[in-house]
């Protein structure tokens, strides 16, 4: 007994015997983090069952479209068209009118802004798939075949290209294809300007195929043909939109009569800028010529610089009217109006020439002459009869003033206008005109006015109500 105690007491044999209090504490350690380990091993294994379920379905999604995109290319030929050799391909278009303007008479174009979209058919680019509808970007159109549309009256037209190629292609899974793209096209329109400013036009955009005729492609109409947006952001500055219509026409050519499509937009232009520019100048520089009528006769200076003046003015306003205009062999209505003005103002200045020339030539009559000779002595011997003479002489001058000159010779009046004071005594027949010199400026303060009022009032009428 003695010697098993001792081999106990060894320390070198001695086995460590855990106390209570220890083995509490550790098993308490354990049953606490065996749960929450678990718990973590649990949450990681869900979140890499959601990652790899999350991550793996636009693959297999990706791979469905692109496995439907290669199927339909496999064996496509791009550049022959559908149905070729059974039926004509039809075509439906229209258009989303985005902007027009501005217009430049001088060049005869227009500039527009178009969404222009076409569809048809193509039974090669049928599918089978949970989806419908396949939505493409622009790398798709040249691997496909697409119309080859083109603008006939189009100068310049720009596809837009920022930030990416505004092109969308469109690919149901019965074949049917929508093929949409953006583009601002430069067309030309013939201005007929007879009534410019007061003219009203038809804009077209026609478009057709280009080497298509009529038996291979035909283009149609959709129900909603042609759409505008909001009037209010065009660049029509003198000019009013009244409205478009759409048409479908045959050309006959050498390679084949052609379907084409046009969109006319009708514009009527707006006249406040040309108001206030020429017409208002131009009937106030006439009025201003008629103030020379109110003007005494014997102010030369004062009449003539008036009237250089206002002629010098309305050729300066006939230049400007004429910069908006392209160089055009027929007469417009602004030019007529400013013609006519330009005329006023010349017959007011050559009037005045008239009256000086006739006022201040004038010869002394050869019987006036001869009376003063042979009645001179008797004015110093006899002073009540000089003063009848006087008067009878005064009166004599004062005639000849207001008739102006005396026939030559004696001879008759043979003018239309007879004006001298011989003609008026001797040589008056029926049809002859008599004229005073002196009320030339009273005649014309009334007949000017009343032909300008007539001219407007016929030239206003006509070019707007008839």
């Amino acid at each position: 007994m003695a010697s098993s105690t001792t081999w106990l007491k060894s320390p070198t044999a001695s086995i460590a015997v855990p106390s209570p209090r220890k083995v509490i504490f550790w098993t308490f350690l354990v049953a606490c983090f065996t749960p929450c380990s678990s718990k973590n091993e649990d949450e990681d294994y869900e979140d890499l069952t959601l990652n790899k379920t999350w991550v793996l379905t636009p693959k297999i999604y990706e791979s469905d479209v692109t496995l439907i995109l290669n199927n339909l290319l496999k064996g496509y030929d791009n550049k022959l068209r559908p149905d070729i050799g059974v039926k004509p391909t039809i075509i439906g278009t229209d258009m989303y009118i985005n902007s027009i303007g501005p217009v430049n008479a001088i060049k005869m174009e227009y500039t527009i802004d178009i969404f222009f979209a076409q569809t048809w058919y193509d039974r090669r680019l049928k599918f089978n798939g949970t989806m419908k509808v396949l939505g493409l970007n622009s790398n798709m159109v040249g691997k496909i075949w697409i119309p080859d549309t083109f603008f006939r009256n189009s100068k310049k037209a720009d596809a837009h290209w920022i930030t990416t190629p505004n092109r969308m292609l469109r690919i149901w899974n019965d074949g049917r294809i929508l093929y949409t793209l953006r583009l601002t096209i430069d067309a030309e329109c013939q201005l007929q300007l007879h009534n410019f400013p007061m003219d009203e036009h038809s804009c077209s955009l026609a478009f057709s195929s280009y080497g298509y005729p009529k038996d291979e492609i035909i283009y149609q109409w959709k129900q909603s043909s042609v759409e505008i947006g909001d009037t209010r952001s065009w660049r029509l500055y003198q000019f009013t939109f009244i409205g478009l219509r759409n048409t479908t026409e045959f050309v006959k050519t050498t390679s084949g009569d052609y379907v084409v499509m046009a969109v006319y937009f009708d514009l009527s232009r707006r006249m406040g800028y040309f108001t206030i520019q020429t017409y208002i100048p131009c009937t106030l520089t006439v009025v201003l010529s008629w103030v020379s009528f109110w003007i005494n006769k014997d102010a030369v200076p004062a009449r003539t610089s008036l009237g250089i003046t206002t002629v010098l003015t309305m050729t300066t306003l006939s230049t400007i009217a004429r910069k908006s205009l392209p160089k055009v062999s027929y007469v417009t209505a602004i030019d007529l109006f400013v013609s006519v003005c330009f005329l006023f103002v010349f017959a007011a200045l050559i009037e005045y020439g008239t009256l000086h020339y006739f006022v201040s030539n004038r010869k002394p009559s050869k019987n006036k002459g001869k009376k003063k000779r042979n009645r001179a002595p008797t004015v110093e011997i006899r002073p009540r009869s000089s003063a009848v003479q006087m008067n009878n002489s005064l009166h004599q001058q004062e005639r000849d003033e207001e008739y102006g000159y005396e026939c030559l010779d004696g001879k008759d009046c043979t003018s239309f206008f007879c004006c001298f004071d011989d003609c008026r005594r001797g040589a008056w027949r029926q049809g002859r005109l008599h004229i005073r010199i002196r009320k030339i400026d009273s005649y014309a303060r009334i007949f000017f006015p009343t032909a300008f009022g007539l001219f407007n009032l016929v030239y206003w009428v006509g070019y707007l109500y008839l």
